[in-house]
């Protein structure tokens, strides 16, 4: 049924066809008709301390200001990540900013970080009612200054630090001008030192541990992969998301969209996250924990990321072409391994 309902939806824009669809499933939630399907999906696994009911996430992008916790909820996901958030409101890139790239079951976003503020999203946080753990993926507004993005982290990091599960540090978006430069040695260790300083005293203040993680871009070489991890683990950094999207278009050359720039997800990104992950895995040792993400469609891609050393999954292109039946799958073969 939900090829059907596709076929319909792609009839529109691609970002109006995601606020149709929310709209919807907001109203249905209202009347109470989503808790048909509210069927708990438990296989519970802790990770940096956490206990998550089951180990596949929503990505951040999918629910930008948690408007949608609940609803997402429902689904099953035993993780939802949302944002990325930034310290003042903005509008983001000019639109239209998403692109569907069907026959390669991708998409082009260039969102630019288009969100509320970290005020307004803290406060639906708190007006929403939801079990599952929850992430914020943080970020600096796109007018601050590269030498300066480390004051909008912290600002992001000490506001989300109370009501977040764990906080998501994305320094690998290719839509936000030189944000991927702050991988480099110099910026991401001036940043890690930071916002681990900031941890500590949190923690303290709080009586209460918010992991954080760092999202890397697939586009990074193994020198630039290598120095990342050393700068993590030397921090007592709890874990690392691999991937973002990535800029490589060379597997999407036959898609009218190929030209339009911003970040690929979906089938085009599976295999070249799945390089960064195995790499990073082995290169860690256990000493980080890593949610694998991109290019996730099936169980057999799942499976191919925990094979390579994730600890965790997100999915999000894939729950726009195969529909809320892909964690059922996801779900179903995972237990059926055990």
């Amino acid at each position: 049924m939900y090829f059907i309902f596709r076929k319909i939806l792609f009839l529109f824009d691609p970002e109006l066809a995601h606020h149709l669809v929310f709209t919807i499933l907001k109203l249905l939630n209202y009347f109470k008709l989503l808790n048909i399907y509210n069927k708990p999906k438990l296989d519970p696994k802790e990770v940096f301390g956490l206990n998550f009911k089951n180990s596949i996430g929503v990505a951040a992008g999918l629910d930008k200001n948690a408007e949608y916790l609940e609803i997402l909820d429902k689904f099953g996901f035993g993780f939802i990540e949302i944002g990325t958030v930034t310290p003042r409101p903005q509008p983001g890139n000019k639109k239209p900013r998403l692109f569907r790239l069907v026959t390669q079951e991708a998409l082009i976003n260039r969102f630019g970080f288009n969100n509320i503020g970290i005020d307004k999203v803290l406060e639906n946080i708190n007006k929403s009612n939801y079990s599952a753990i929850l992430g914020i993926n943080i970020g600096k507004n796109f007018d601050t200054q590269i030498h300066k993005a480390v004051e909008d982290y912290l600002i992001c990091f000490r506001k989300a630090y109370k009501v977040a599960d764990y906080i998501s540090v994305n320094i690998s978006s290719p839509n936000t001008k030189n944000l991927r430069d702050l991988q480099s040695e110099e910026h991401l260790n001036l940043l890690i030192k930071h916002l681990k300083s900031e941890q500590n005293k949190l923690s303290k203040l709080h009586q209460k541990y918010t992991p954080f993680l760092v999202k890397i871009s697939p586009d990074l070489k193994h020198i630039h992969l290598d120095i990342i991890c050393k700068i993590l683990i030397e921090n007592n950094v709890d874990g690392i998301i691999a991937t973002n999207t990535t800029i490589d278009r060379q597997d999407i050359f036959s898609s009218k969209h190929s030209h339009e720039d911003g970040g690929i997800s979906g089938m085009p990104l599976k295999n070249k996250s799945t390089s960064v992950l195995k790499y990073i895995s082995n290169k860690v040792q256990g000493k980080l924990k890593i949610i694998g993400v991109g290019g996730i469609s099936s169980y057999k891609h799942a499976k191919e990321k925990f094979d390579n050393g994730a600890d965790l999954i997100q999915i999000y292109t894939g729950l726009i072409y195969k529909g809320l039946g892909l964690i059922d799958e996801i779900h179903r073969g995972i237990q059926q391994e055990k």
